[in-house]
């Protein structure tokens, strides 16, 4: 039963991209998608690649998917782009890791600007490197004021850190009289986090066969539906998008209901 649900595999395509994309967009599409981005070294090491080179293929991915959303009215996506415990690998791939934000928008800014997209993050600016956090905040000033697909990036991210700083924030609050206890509400809670700006993941997404969280959004995702897929992150595909949207479309969403 397990091995059955565990994963989707892929259905038969017989429309053409452009067709499942219009039919996509006719029925319920999530407001926020959520991607655990993983795969990249496994993807690199099957072809003896450097581990690096699978991290340049996914920022590449990370263009292509971006476009997609973008097209198929997506309002947040939110890439699980480096975790607090990512600091463990090698110096030499986290160094690079670091280089791919200014990489990435050194080149995609432009367009991103034209597509109204508004680039955001999430995470802890200790530790990352000044260039880095040059970059990123560079692209978040530019486009502020744009109104389009909210690109969301993960970085320097945990959510059990997000959430111990969030119930000390609370405590604190209530030690200097500024929230009563009794009015904490799950609403309360939600404001107190680094994504009180934006509504919780309706679909959250993982590449590459791992079926685990990695300390991603772990009060966000209370209601949210998972999707895990064999394919590696450079592989994932505007198809394989539009394929999880599908079986998102499919699922009913009872909230505890029935």
């Amino acid at each position: 039963m397990f091995n059955k649900i565990r994963l989707w595999k892929k259905k038969d395509v017989s429309s053409t991209l452009q067709d499942r994309i219009e039919i996509v967009k006719k029925q319920h599409i999530p407001e926020h998608v959520a991607i655990i981005m993983d795969g990249n070294g496994r993807w690199a090491k099957k072809r003896k690649l450097p581990r690096i080179a699978g991290h340049h293929e996914g920022m590449k991915c990370v263009k292509r998917i971006t476009r997609m959303a973008d097209d198929l009215g997506v309002k947040v996506l939110t890439l699980y782009a480096f975790s607090t415990e990512n600091w463990k690998r090698p110096k030499s791939e986290v160094d690079y890791i670091m280089s791919l934000p200014e990489q990435f928008l050194g080149t995609f800014l432009p367009e991103l600007i034209e597509k109204n997209v508004r680039v955001t993050a999430i995470g802890y600016t200790e530790g990352l490197p000044e260039s880095t956090l040059n970059s990123l905040n560079n692209a978040v000033e530019k486009t502020k004021n744009n109104t389009g697909l909210n690109l969301n990036f993960a970085l320097n991210y945990g959510s059990r850190a997000e959430m111990l700083e969030a119930v000390k924030a609370v405590a604190k609050d209530c030690e200097q009289k500024k929230l009563n206890i009794d009015d904490l509400t799950d609403e309360k809670f939600s404001s107190y986090l680094m994504t009180k700006n934006v509504s919780d993941p309706d679909l959250l997404i993982r590449t590459s066969g791992e079926i685990r969280i990695s300390n991603f959004m772990l009060w966000q995702i209370a209601y949210t539906e998972l999707y895990f897929t064999d394919t590696y992150w450079p592989d994932f595909s505007e198809e394989d998008l539009i394929e999880s949207i599908e079986v998102f479309q499919n699922r009913q969403r009872r909230f505890g209901g029935v």
